[in-house]
């Protein structure tokens, strides 16, 4: 254990750094099921943005309807953004969600 009173900000900031690099963090894009979008339009959106194939995306597609939700796409957070963004630019319900794994 760090005796957390005698280390200095630089070290704290430096053990800290250590520690996000050593857990991998991961993130998800979530695609959310609304009222407006039909199913051609998620299959293609999911198709052109996130490369799926046409049965992959057909298959999120389902899941977001009856599920309500499905995560679409995993990756870096900040690669997930453009991504992310270009969803929602079609008009779908979209957010990134931070995993952590261990």
């Amino acid at each position: 254990m760090i005796d957390i009173l005698n280390v200095s900000v630089q070290e704290l900031e430096d053990l800290l750094l250590d520690e996000l690099l050593e857990t991998s963090v991961s993130g998800q894009i979530v695609v959310y099921n609304d009222d407006y979008n039909t199913f051609d339009w998620v299959i293609e959106s999911l198709m052109d943005v996130c490369g799926h194939t046409f049965e992959q995306a057909e298959q999120l597609s389902l899941i977001v309807h009856y599920k309500g939700k499905a995560g679409v796409k995993t990756g870096i957070p900040n690669e997930l953004l453009p991504l992310k963004d270009a969803l929602v630019e079609r008009g779908l319900s979209a957010v990134i969600e931070t995993l952590a794994e261990r």
